[in-house]
């Protein structure tokens, strides 16, 4: 089979994450609609069925919400994982002159968004708990707008905001890691110690076969979801362990080939399952309150006001001062584009809420509100600006 060059790779990448964008659309407009139907208790009821896993003295009992944000979302980290790898050494983040302007991007594109939620809930300790929800940026959402205007969208726009979106993941991951890790169990973190060891030492002796890696990521997950570290950086760290340099028996790097298993099964089932899990808002006794109170002002603000500011200003300061250029085909409307795009937050906006609310209240579901009103403002308005801008026809 003829290797795969990382042009083809981008393109499959663009063409799995654009498609997933449109689907996952359609599972958050159903889990609305189910939330607000006569079918809601069904669909609370199936959120909170307890599922348990017990083998001897062992056992893990969680509502099935939370063996999907905890579980399922491990394995959607696990590919973003394989994707950074990949592209740090040896895809568009391993060329430092090309990194420059989307970082840049994605660091105000998380600072602005932050300050934007800070400012209207410094007052309320527990409301600032999210204060990293509008940080966010949803791929798979942005690369699905891209989708809609078709070859009317420069190539170097497209490289921008996927470079820009995954180093906005790995601020995700960081800030998961740094902020939203509950009390340390020691006895849980030896055993995730071991288990990293063991990873190494079958990433030192240069072991291809998965089956080893996949075993010890299980037994990592466990121990992380034990330790008080929230379960899905377990993901994260199994796949850096995985080799992407060296080849197996089919010829291809065991990283690259896991990359290209998972992208289907994540984009159209694990992601969409995620949508219509978090996204079910139900509408009925909202009132003017409820879209004025700070938390959904921060989290809509921040997403469709803090990513256009923080994107466009980094971004020309970086620009301005000569460590970056502008993309190959593209000006600075069509960064402004890409910029109120990063606006559209939904994916990782939801699974940080969930974080920053787990107790539940009325803040984790003012947070879905803030998180559905900011992106869908951002994703409108950045669609018809961008069919404004971009040429009529494909150049």
């Amino acid at each position: 089979m003829q290797s795969m060059s990382l042009q083809d790779y981008f393109n499959k990448f663009l063409k799995l994450e654009s498609s997933s964008g449109i689907l996952l659309m359609f599972a958050a407009i159903i889990a609305i609609f189910v939330a607000n139907s006569p079918w809601s208790d069904w669909y609370l009821s199936l959120l909170n069925i307890p599922v348990e896993i017990r083998i001897g003295t062992f056992h893990l009992a969680k509502p099935l919400l939370l063996w999907i944000n905890d579980g399922l979302m491990a394995i959607f980290f696990f590919l973003v994982g394989l994707e950074l790898k990949r592209e740090l050494i040896e895809g568009e983040l391993s060329d430092s002159k090309k990194i420059v302007l989307p970082a840049a991007a994605a660091i105000g594109g998380m600072l602005f968004p932050a300050l934007i939620y800070y400012f209207f809930n410094q007052h309320d300790p527990v409301a600032l708990k999210g204060w990293a929800i509008p940080a966010a940026t949803d791929i798979a959402f942005a690369l699905g707008i891209l989708a809609l205007l078709g070859q009317r969208v420069p190539t170097g726009l497209k490289i921008f905001l996927v470079s820009l979106a995954i180093i906005d993941d790995i601020g995700a991951i960081v800030i998961i890691a740094l902020f939203y890790t509950a009390d340390l169990s020691i006895d849980s973190l030896i055993v995730a110690g071991i288990a990293l060891s063991l990873l190494t030492i079958l990433n030192v002796r240069k072991v291809t076969n998965t089956i080893p890696y996949i075993l010890l990521g299980i037994i990592l997950w466990i121990a992380v979801l034990k330790s008080g570290i929230h379960a899905t950086l377990a993901g994260v760290l199994l796949a850096f362990f995985i080799p992407l340099k060296i080849t197996d028996d089919s010829g291809h790097a065991p990283a690259k080939r896991l990359e290209h298993d998972l992208h289907a099964s994540v984009s159209f089932v694990i992601v969409p399952v995620f949508a219509f899990a978090n996204a079910g808002v139900p509408l009925h006794g909202l009132t003017l309150d409820s879209f004025t109170s700070s938390v959904p002002v921060g989290i809509a603000l921040g997403l469709f006001a803090g990513k256009q500011i923080g994107v466009m200003l980094m971004s020309y300061i970086a620009v301005k001062l000569g460590w970056a250029g502008l993309p190959e085909g593209t000006n600075w409307k069509h960064i402004y584009g890409a910029a109120i795009l990063c606006g559209v937050g939904f994916t990782m906006s939801l699974f940080i809420g969930s974080l920053a609310f787990e107790s539940g209240g009325l803040n984790q579901m003012d947070d879905r509100l803030g998180i559905l009103v900011g992106s869908l403002a951002s994703a409108l308005f950045g669609y018809f600006y961008l069919n404004k801008v971009l040429p009529s026809k494909a150049k």
